[in-house]
């Protein structure tokens, strides 16, 4: 018989690995996480509108989607095909180009400084702040007609009221945008009304007067020659122009380009088509060239629900108007609610062909094209800010849903949480901003990707200085002492060689960090599994950290380098995956970003072996002076010091002296010496101001004490001591004897006054003793 294995059974699995939950909006609970086909994941994510600068809420945005992107692609290793759009033509856009078109054209045409030209900028302020200004204003504050001049200085003094300010905000968002650019454009008229009466009529003041006055002046130059533009590079270029600024702007933020970039205007016979689509489903009508989804008949058909995302907006008026844009025409619809799907275009507007006539696309439909167009009739993943939930993504959910006859178009919905700056809100329309490129110059991409990695995705985030300089400056500090002990480590292990003296070097301190390691690493999965939680997830990077730490600092310990070595490339990994790395990807860490002037030059490599032997010399140094005991040779300790916290410093290298007496080489960055040791510096000297201070209060306290003594026992309760008339009667110690009215003191006054008077000898004794103490010193 042939010899036959035993037989095997199945392990029975101890812990269940955990299941990818994501927040839906949809549902607004985290759902489970299940793509259509397999691994292969379909995800659309809602571009810019591109007519200005990005800032810190595009940041907030596309950062945090790289961040779930990265989760998705690095960690749960899903194969996403990433698809973003670039709305390049809106009414933004074309209000934008069109007044920067027409400002250009008036300001090259101006050669002087006249008063047609003072009164032309005078009636478009008069105008602006009727029509602008005025909406933040109460009835009492707004001026009539042909007041607003006179009016003006007395609403810039109520300006200077905080809660006034707030009033008229509450009324206007945009109230505090529109009287700023009003006042500017008032004191450049005072301005210019005199330099007219002094005759500086040049064209360069005439051109300050128009710079100052632009958003005043655009108004009504779009007003009077709007109609008159109509060559499509003028929209075109500056749509192409803030997309090559947004794009670099990214690139400095590390956020990966998308896989697919789609951009409207490339999308338009699509866009016919699908419309045309929606008309023959029954879903959409035709007005005066342009043509509306039905949001009645839509949510009346079976499986279908109009604003699935945010029903309860669904009579929203504002958000509605705000979804439709400046420059369209709402007469003719059969319900509020109904959105443009084909805007007919009115003189100074792009158009394109259609069955309608000339026209555009309207802004929600651009989404639903491009992503159908790729993705077809359904996609895994939606995206984008919470500000599109309505009614741009259940518009762009009804009209696909239309098309397509399907009931479900997108199956998960993520949508970003509000950016805030010190409380308020970020809006490029209301030109309270602050652009990526203004932010870059304060805080570095990895700070800012921490700051926002330290907030969960979805929900509102406080941009603070508070939050840069304590909690995210405090984690990135943790991190990089961490990966730059452990290299340094790792670097005196390579140097030594192995160690064969035959011990265990896997004991009980290895055990325990091995199982912390271990632990950490399922609890990391399960953090991002419950809805990309980051926040946790870094907490669970710093505390295995700090555990790791407390291991290398333990006192007498064999280090098990190869065990430290494991936990610092895992928590650089995970740290790298979330796109916080910088530098060669195989170094231990999160690496650090390199000059160009370096390129890719090995510093460690190069410099580590001369480092090491200046090291040992100094080694040496010390041991030798603290061997012989001498005071003399104290200087050369002082000199070993200096090389350490003066010369080494600028050149980027940091020694930490260790209880063998070898000091631990570290290369980091000049400037994070240079400040850490300000900062080092900084807290000796509120240290000693703290003591100082404490010493001085003690004293004062003092002086205060013996100042009470200054006044004799027996005068303490004579005038002017007492008031006049308090008492009649006083015994040899001046102890009264009677009240003013010469009755005499009860007992218990009397033992009373005794006590008093005791106390009152005790301080008198001191005072005294002090006084001669002081003369004493005045003599010597």
């Amino acid at each position: 018989m042939a010899v036959q294995q035993p037989p095997w059974s199945l392990p029975a699995q101890k812990a269940q690995e955990p299941t990818l939950k994501v927040y839906n909006s949809l549902t607004r609970t985290k759902t489970e996480f299940v793509p259509i086909n397999g691994r292969h994941v379909k995800w659309y994510n809602c571009g810019p509108t591109v007519y200005d600068a990005s800032h810190m809420g595009h940041a907030r945005n596309y950062v945090t989607q790289d961040i779930l992107r990265r989760i998705m692609t690095d960690y749960f290793r899903y194969d996403v095909h990433f698809v973003m759009n670039i709305t390049d033509i809106d009414d933004k856009i074309i209000l934008r180009a069109r007044h920067n078109h027409l400002i250009s054209n008036f300001r090259s045409g101006t050669t002087s400084l006249t008063p047609q030209l003072i009164e032309k900028v005078r009636t478009a302020w008069t105008s602006y702040v009727q029509s602008k200004v005025a909406k933040g204003l109460s009835e009492s504050d707004r001026p009539s007609a042909g007041s607003e001049q006179d009016q003006w200085p007395k609403l810039v003094e109520r300006f200077q009221d905080r809660e006034w300010r707030q009033q008229g905000l509450q009324r206007d968002e945009k109230f505090e945008m529109h009287f700023n650019a009003s006042n500017a454009t008032f004191n450049a008229l005072v301005q210019a009304d005199e330099q007219l009466k002094s005759g500086q009529t040049s064209a360069e003041n005439a051109h300050a007067l128009i710079d100052v006055a632009k958003d005043v002046l655009a108004l009504v130059l779009d007003k009077e020659l709007g109609s008159t533009v109509s060559d499509h590079t003028i929209f075109r270029s500056l749509a192409a122009y803030w997309e090559g600024e947004f794009f670099k702007d990214m690139r400095r933020l590390r956020v990966r380009d998308p896989d697919t970039l789609t951009r409207v205007t490339e999308y338009v016979p699509e866009i016919v088509s699908f419309v045309e689509g929606i008309v023959k489903n029954g879903y959409g009508y035709e007005v005066d060239g342009s043509v509306y989804f039905d949001t009645r008949a839509f949510d009346k058909a079976d499986n279908h629900s109009y604003a699935k995302l945010e029903p309860w907006s669904k009579g929203n008026r504002e958000l509605l108007e705000e979804g439709e844009g400046a420059l369209s025409v709402t007469t003719g619809r059969r319900s509020p609610a109904d959105f443009a799907l084909w805007k007919a275009s009115k003189p100074g507007e792009p158009s394109w062909p259609s069955p309608w006539g000339p026209g555009r696309p309207g802004w929600h439909i651009e989404c639903s094209v491009m992503a159908s167009a790729i993705f077809g009739d359904n996609m895994d993943i939606h995206s984008g800010g919470i500000d599109l939930a309505f009614p741009h993504h259940d518009n762009e959910m009804a009209q696909s849903e239309a098309y397509h006859n399907c009931s479900a178009w997108v199956n998960y919905f993520i949508h970003t949480g509000h950016l805030h700056i010190e409380g308020l809100k970020m809006s490029k329309s209301l030109k309270n901003f602050i652009t990526i490129d203004e932010i870059l110059q304060k805080y570095t991409a990895r700070q800012l990707r921490l700051a926002f990695l330290t907030q969960l995705w979805n929900s509102k985030v406080d941009f603070s200085e508070s939050l840069m300089t304590g909690e995210v400056r405090g984690i990135e500090i943790a991190f990089n002492n961490f990966f730059t002990n452990v290299k340094a480590l790792v670097s005196q292990a390579e140097a030594e060689g192995p160690q064969l003296d035959g011990k265990n070097r896997f004991q009980q301190p290895e055990r325990e960090l091995t199982d912390s390691f271990h632990a950490s690493q399922a609890a990391f999965r399960a953090a991002l599994c419950d809805s990309f939680n980051t926040p946790e997830a870094i907490n669970i990077l710093r505390e295995l950290v700090s555990k790791t730490n407390v291991y290398i600092k333990a006192p007498g310990g064999n280090l098990e380098i190869g065990l430290v070595q494991r936990v610092a490339r895992w928590v650089g990994d995970m740290l790298r995956m979330f796109g916080l790395g910088e530098g060669e990807t195989q170094e231990i860490g999160w690496g650090q970003e390199r000059s160009a002037d370096e390129g890719s030059v090995n510093r460690e490599e190069i410099l580590m072996p001369y480092l090491r032997t200046l090291s040992s010399f100094r080694d040496g140094v010390r041991k030798l002076a603290i061997a012989k005991g001498d005071n003399a040779l104290k200087d050369i300790l002082a000199l070993s010091d200096k090389l350490r916290d003066v010369d080494l410093v600028p050149l980027g290298v940091a020694l930490d002296d260790q209880e063998d007496g070898k000091a631990l080489v570290k290369l980091v960055p000049p400037e994070e010496l240079i400040k850490a040791r300000e900062e080092k510096r900084a807290l000796a000297e509120a240290k000693a101001a703290r003591k100082a201070a404490a010493v001085e209060a003690e004293r004062q306290k003092r002086l205060a004490a013996l100042e009470k003594g200054r006044i004799p026992p027996q005068e303490l309760f004579r005038p002017p001591n007492v008031p006049e008339g308090t008492y009649s009667s006083w015994d040899d110690n001046g102890i009264p004897l009677t009240d003013g009215e010469g009755k005499e003191l009860s007992k218990s006054a009397g033992k009373k006054l005794q006590k008093e008077w005791t106390l009152q000898k005790k301080r008198h004794d001191e005072f005294l003793e002090w006084q001669q103490q002081q003369q004493q010193q005045g003599q010597q």
